[in-house]
C-alpha cells in the first residue's frame, strides 16, 4: 500500500437531505460534538437512515464503525457508502469463514472433535484492507458484524512488521525477501497471487494480500531506481510512486523475539498445569496435555507458526490472565464513532458471544486438551465492548429496552420520508388456505411488474413454498441461514433485477433489507406468538414494504394477537403522521428508484470469471462450490453446538473432495441432497452455460 494521509470525508451525491433528514443530522452531530455517549435514530424503512448518518459521519469528520447484525446486511450498506463516499476508505469486514467447525470435546461420548474451517480467500482480502486502512489513513469507515469483537492479531505487532519501500533508498534485496516472509508472505515464482511475491533478477513483484494491484521493485545494485503499482495478471504499470507500504499477510504476526518469549512462557504454564492435574489424579489429562504442548512449541520454534496459535496468544501479546484479546476495534484511534445498526438485533448478539465461547473451552481446558490460557482467545464480553466505544448511535425502527434506557428515552425520530410514501396498508386474512391466497396475490402482483417477500416460520417451509412456487411457473427463490452470504446478497439484487418475482424467507427478510421494487409483503401464521412474529418482528417485516407508493402488508392469522395489534397501531401512528407532513408541505408520494449497485458480489464475480478466461487453477474454487450443501449443513450443526454432527459432515466433505480430485464427478451445485426434498436452485443466468 502507498503511503497516503486521510482526507476530510466528502459526500458525494446528486441528494441534500431533506424530510427530516436536516433535523435528525442536527440533533445527532449536536450530540457528538457535546459529548453525549449514547443516542438512538428511530428511522422507518425508506427515510433514508444511511445517508442521514453519512451526513453526520462527513460533519463529525471520525473514523467510524458500523456494526451489522449479519453479513447480508452489512453487504448492502457497504455498498451505499462506498457510492456516498467514493473518495474515502470504505472497507467491509465480516466473518472469512464458508464454513466453520470449532475445536470441542464431549466428555459423554470421550469424542474430541479438531478445529476445521474454510476460508473464503476473497473476504480474507477484505478484511486485511480493513486493517491497513485503519493504519494508513483517517478518513475510514468499516462496515462490520459482531466478529469485530473476536480475538485478531496486536495492532502494534502488525504495524511494526509492516515493510516500507521508497525509490532511491538503499535495500538488500535479500533482506527485502527475508522481511517479506517473516509477515507471511510467500514466495511463488511461477505465478503473482495474493500474499505472495515473485522474483526475476533485480526486479521483486510483490502482491499485497488486501489489494487487487501488486507492486514491481526495480533495483539497480542495492538501490531503488523504480516503483510503480501493475495489474498482476497482464503486468501493466498502472502507476508511479515514490513510496510503498507492505502490510501483513496475516492478522497474526509475531517477531522472532516475542516468539522465543512466548514459548517460554508457555512451557512455564504447562509445568503449572501438569503439577495440577497430576495432584487430581488426572493422568490422561496431564498426558495428553503435555503431548499436545510440547509439540506446538516444538512447531513454533522452527516455523514460527503452529495449529491453534490463537489460543496462545496470551503468551505472544503479554497481556496478563484474564485480559482480553486485541479487535478490530483496538485498530481504531481514540475518538471514533460506533454506529449500531438495527440495534435491537446487534445488540444482543453482541452480548451472547462470550459465554458461549467461553463453554467450549471450559470443557477443553478441563479434559487437557488445551492450557488455561486458551480462555483468554476469546471474543469481548459485553461490559468490556460498553467501555471501549465511546461515544454510540443506535439505529433501528423499534429501539429495544436497552437502547431507551442508554438513552434516558430520548430518541431522534426519522419517520417522513423524503419521497412522501406512507408506511404499508396493512390487512388481516385467515390462516386458513394461506398458500392459495397469497399465490393469486402474487399473480396478480407480477401483472403490475411488482416484486414479492413471503415469510414462512421454519426452512423447511420456505423451501417447500419455493419449490410450489417454481412448479406452477412462478419464478421464485429462497433465502435463510444455510444460504451462503455471498448468494444472499446476489439473491436479493436477482429480486430487484427481475430474474425473479418472489424471495421466500423465515427471519433474513426482516432488518435492513432495501427493495425498491418489493410491494407486497405476505406473512404466514402472524398469530403464532414468539420471536418470529413479535411485535418488533412484525414492523421490521411490515417496513420491507415501505419503499413502494402501492405498498400492501397481508398477516395471515386466525386471530389477532397482542404483538399483531401493537405492530398495526405502530403503522397506523406513522402513516397519520407521514399523510401530515405531505399535506403541510404539499408532497406527492412518489416511488423510489433506486439503481443497483455493483456491492461485493460483483467484485467477487469478476474476479472468478477473470481466472476462468485465463486458465488458472480453480480446484479449490470447485472444491468448495461442490461440496456448498453439506458444508452449510455442517456450519449449521456447528452453530448449534452440535459437534458430533458437524464432525461426521467433516469427515464426507473431505472425502468428497479427494473424490473430486482424482477425477470423479460432481454433484450440481444447489441441488439439496440426502433430505428427500431435492429443490434445484434454477438461476436462469446459468441457462447454456
Amino acid at each position: 500500500m502507498r503511503s497516503r494521509e486521510g482526507r476530510p470525508f466528502e459526500i458525494v451525491s446528486s441528494f441534500a437531505p431533506c424530510g427530516d433528514q436536516p433535523d435528525a443530522i442536527r440533533a445527532l452531530s449536536k450530540g457528538l460534538v457535546e459529548g453525549r455517549s449514547c443516542q438512538t435514530l428511530l428511522g422507518v424503512t425508506g427515510s433514508g437512515k444511511t445517508f442521514t448518518v453519512a451526513n453526520v459521519i462527513e460533519e463529525v469528520n471520525r473514523p467510524t464503525l458500523l456494526i451489522s447484525h449479519n453479513k447480508t446486511l452489512a453487504a448492502q450498506l457497504y455498498s451505499e457508502l462506498r457510492d456516498i463516499f467514493p473518495h474515502n476508505a470504505v472497507e467491509y469486514f465480516v466473518s472469512y469463514y464458508d464454513y466453520y467447525q470449532p475445536e470441542a470435546y464431549i466428555p459423554q461420548r470421550d469424542l474430541y472433535i479438531e478445529k476445521d474451517a474454510s476460508i473464503n480467500n476473497d473476504i480474507d482480502r477484505l478484511r486485511l484492507s480493513s486493517t491497513s486502512s485503519l493504519l494508513s489513513r483517517k478518513d475510514v469507515i468499516i462496515v462490520s458484524s459482531v466478529s469485530c469483537i473476536y480475538g485478531l492479531g496486536s495492532p502494534e505487532d502488525y504495524s511494526e512488521l509492516l515493510v516500507k519501500v521508497d525509490r532511491g533508498a538503499t535495500v538488500d534485496r535479500d533482506d527485502l525477501l527475508q522481511r517479506l516472509v517473516q509477515i507471511q508472505y510467500r514466495r511463488s515464482d511461477m505465478e503473482l497471487l495474493r500474499g505472495t511475491f515473485r522474483v526475476r533478477g533485480d526486479v521483486v513483484e510483490i502482491f499485497p494480500a488486501y489489494e487487487q494491484t501488486a507492486y514491481r521493485v526495480e533495483l539497480f545494485g542495492d538501490e531503488v531506481e523504480s516503483l510503480v503499482e501493475i495489474d498482476p495478471l497482464t503486468g501493466e504499470i498502472l502507476e508511479d510512486y515514490e513510496r510503498v507500504t507492505v502490510y501483513p499477510a496475516k492478522h497474526f504476526v509475531i517477531g522472532e523475539e516475542k516468539i522465543q518469549a512466548a514459548v517460554s512462557g508457555i512451557r512455564e504454564e504447562l509445568e503449572e498445569r501438569l503439577a495440577q492435574l497430576e495432584s487430581q489424579d488426572k493422568l490422561l489429562e496431564a498426558q495428553r496435555l503435555r503431548s499436545r504442548t510440547r509439540y506446538d512449541c516444538e512447531l513454533l520454534m522452527e516455523i514460527g507458526y503452529c495449529p491453534g496459535i490463537e489460543n496462545y496468544s496470551r503468551h505472544f501479546t503479554g497481556l496478563p490472565p484474564g485480559q482480553r484479546p486485541h479487535n478490530l476495534i483496538d485498530y481504531f484511534p481514540e475518538g471514533f464513532l460506533t454506529i449500531i445498526d438495527e440495534s435491537h438485533v446487534t445488540i444482543p448478539q453482541v452480548g451472547g458471544m462470550y459465554n458461549g465461547d467461553r463453554a467450549r473451552k471450559e470443557t477443553l481446558v478441563k479434559h487437557g486438551f488445551r492450557l488455561p490460557s486458551a480462555l483468554d482467545n476469546r471474543p469481548m464480553r459485553f461490559d468490556e465492548w460498553e467501555e471501549k466505544t465511546e461515544q454510540v448511535i443506535f439505529i433501528t425502527a423499534t429501539p429495544a429496552n436497552y437502547e431507551l434506557d442508554r438513552c434516558r428515552g430520548e430518541v431522534v425520530e426519522l419517520i417522513n420520508r423524503p419521497t412522501g410514501l406512507l408506511d404499508p396498508v396493512v390487512e388481516v386474512k385467515p390462516a386458513v388456505g394461506q398458500v392459495p391466497d397469497l399465490t393469486e396475490e402474487i399473480r396478480e402482483n407480477i401483472k403490475a411488474g411488482n416484486r414479492t417477500l413471503v415469510t414462512t416460520l421454519t426452512k423447511r417451509m420456505s423451501e417447500d413454498l419455493h419449490e410450489h412456487y417454481q412448479e406452477i411457473g412462478i419464478k421464485s427463490q429462497y433465502i435463510h441461514s444455510e444460504v451462503q452470504t455471498i448468494e444472499r446478497v446476489e439473491i436479493l439484487q436477482d429480486l430487484r433485477r427481475g430474474i425473479y418475482d418472489v424471495v421466500v424467507g423465515v427471519n433474513l427478510l426482516r432488518e435492513g433489507i432495501d427493495l425498491p421494487e418489493v410491494s407486497l409483503v405476505g406473512i404466514f401464521d402472524a398469530d403464532k406468538e414468539g420471536f418470529l412474529r413479535s411485535e418488533t418482528a412484525l414492523v421490521q417485516t411490515i417496513g420491507r414494504a415501505a419503499r413502494h407508493e402501492d405498498a400492501r402488508v397481508i398477516l395471515y392469522a386466525d386471530k389477532v394477537t397482542g404483538s399483531m395489534q401493537r405492530a398495526m397501531d405502530e403503522t397506523s401512528r406513522r402513516r397519520k403522521l407521514q399523510a401530515e407532513f405531505n399535506r403541510e408541505n404539499g408532497i406527492t408520494p412518489r416511488g423510489i428508484k433506486k439503481k443497483i449497485l455493483p456491492g461485493i458480489e460483483e467484485e467477487i464475480r469478476t474476479h472468478k470469471i477473470v481466472r476462468n478466461v485465463v486458465g488458472d487453477d480453480e480446484t479449490t474454487f470447485e472444491k468448495r462450490e461442490n461440496v456448498l450443501l453439506l458444508e452449510k449443513e455442517m456450519l449449521d450443526a456447528a452453530e448449534k453446538l452440535d459437534f458430533e454432527r458437524a464432525a461426521e459432515l467433516r469427515d464426507s466433505i473431505e472425502s468428497l473432495k479427494k473424490g473430486i480430485a482424482a477425477g470423479g464427478k460432481m454433484s450440481t451445485p444447489g441441488q439439496k441432497q440426502g433430505s428427500g426434498n431435492r429443490i434445484a436452485r434454477e438461476d436462469p443466468r446459468s441457462q447454456g452455460q
